[in-house]
């Protein structure tokens, strides 16, 4: 049995990564556009306030999305987008049916993934720590 090309690996995670990232960016980027009108009726899961819940998702599904795609602090920031998306699906459309909960649930499976795999080779982490690594 052929084992796998480490490149191809490094490329499907880059590919894997910018793909999710894309997707959720564009979903977050329509509450940004819609920022004014949804501050006042986002849902509150936390209790926190609507203006805060949605500033949080928006610096997950914006903010921490840049950061998948370009390999920068990947698992770090697949945190917020998962922990973001088990409140969606869990909390915010817990009494919906699947066909409601599936795109959040969809995209806390992807980023888990990223969050068990890393970035791979070809992300910035990779180019930023590679110089600061000392070699034994």
């Amino acid at each position: 049995m052929k084992k796998n090309n480490p490149s191809f690996t490094d490329f499907a995670l880059l590919l894997f990564r910018v793909l999710i990232a894309v997707f959720l960016f564009v979903h977050g980027l329509s509450k940004l556009t819609e920022f004014s009108t949804l501050k006042e009726t986002f849902p509150d899961p936390l209790g926190i306030g609507s203006t805060l819940s949605l500033v949080a998702i928006l610096a997950a599904e914006v903010g921490c999305t840049v950061l998948v795609a370009i390999g920068l602090f990947t698992r770090l920031a697949a945190i917020p987008v998962i922990f973001g998306m088990f409140m969606a699906a869990f909390f915010i459309h817990g009494t919906d049916p699947f066909q409601v909960k599936e795109l959040s649930l969809l995209y806390m499976g992807l980023f888990t993934v990223l969050l068990i795999s890393g970035p791979g080779r070809l992300s910035a982490d990779r180019f930023i720590w590679k110089g600061s690594r000392r070699k034994a």
